[in-house]
């Protein structure tokens, strides 16, 4: 069984109140304004502070990023057929203030789907990892109910110690598929700005849990750029395309690239930006044997992306 320092614990808030999570915002304003160089993200063509950004954002993703897991509240759901507890689930950077803190909800059901998945994977590297098991009796009592808050968020902490586990599909779906797939449903539907809340809070997640992988949160951004531009807020939705864009470059992602850049084109002629250098790497593209093979719009491929 491979072993990594353990985390420290969070001290748990035992009161079991729910507690009104706000999301701030999560992206930097970037100034610019239409007398600046044509927008490119070359070393040549950035400016010093957007230089230094891009650089931190690099060595981010190499940089071992700690995170904390608490379990601060849970509520007792009476449906007609049915009665279920669901526990607040809170993913905290540790090493500095956090500020961009989101809650998720989830059963006690959801973190057995995720222990027997990862069974079916890691079973060695599960076997000194204790799963708190589901009582006879007594599962709606305040008392079991913080035990179990306690036991579930040191479930959490141990699996997020061992490195396989914590790269896993399994242990990152846990913590946004459900969020995702309401999002894209809301997407789908027309209803941008729900859909675009419900994307930022997956964003913030991502970026946590996801410093090993930076492909992981392209998908992500262009719905919200989608969301962003249909909801005619074309400065956000150019701010978002641009943070996408040079992880797209370097990681060759073909499936997005044209499509981001034909959307970063069309909202910098609406925003009357230069982007000359954006319409070349287009034309490039373009031209290339992938775009034929991938040709459809921003909007047409987020739409496919989480089915």
């Amino acid at each position: 069984m491979e072993e990594e320092e353990k985390p420290p614990n969070t001290t748990a808030n035992h009161t079991g109140s729910s507690a009104s999570v706000h999301l701030p915002p999560h992206q930097e304003t970037l100034l610019y304004n239409a007398a600046d160089a044509d927008l490119c993200f070359g070393a040549s063509c950035l400016t010093t502070a957007e230089l230094q950004q891009h650089w931190r954002a690099v060595k981010q993703e190499f940089r071992s990023v700690k995170l904390l897991f608490d379990i601060p509240s849970a509520r007792i759901i009476s449906q007609t057929i049915s009665k279920y507890v669901v526990y607040q689930v809170v993913v905290i950077r540790s090493g500095s203030y956090d500020c961009e803190r989101v809650a998720i909800e989830r059963r006690y059901s959801d973190f057995l789907h995720l222990h027997q998945e990862l069974l079916s994977d890691f079973s060695e590297e599960l076997e000194d990892i204790v799963f708190p098991k589901k009582k006879m009796s007594g599962n709606f009592s305040e008392e079991i109910i913080a035990e179990r808050r306690v036991a579930l968020r040191d479930y959490l902490t141990q699996l997020y110690s061992l490195r396989f586990i914590r790269k896993s599909q399994a242990f990152q779906s846990f913590f946004t598929h459900q969020e995702l797939k309401s999002a894209y449903d809301l997407l789908r539907g027309g209803r941008f700005t729900r859909a675009l809340e419900g994307l930022q809070k997956v964003l913030v997640l991502q970026e946590k849990l996801s410093s090993h992988d930076a492909t992981l949160v392209i998908p992500t951004l262009c719905a919200i750029l989608v969301c962003q531009r249909d909801l005619e807020d074309f400065e956000a939705a150019f701010e978002t395309g641009r943070k996408a864009l040079p992880t797209v470059r370097r990681y060759e992602l073909r499936k997005h690239q044209g499509p981001l850049l034909e959307a970063l084109v069309d909202l910098g002629f609406s925003l009357e930006l230069p982007v000359a250098q954006l319409q070349d790497e287009l034309t490039r593209v373009k031209d290339s044997p992938c775009w034929k093979e991938t040709q459809m719009s921003l909007k047409e491929l987020v739409v496919q992306e989480f089915v």
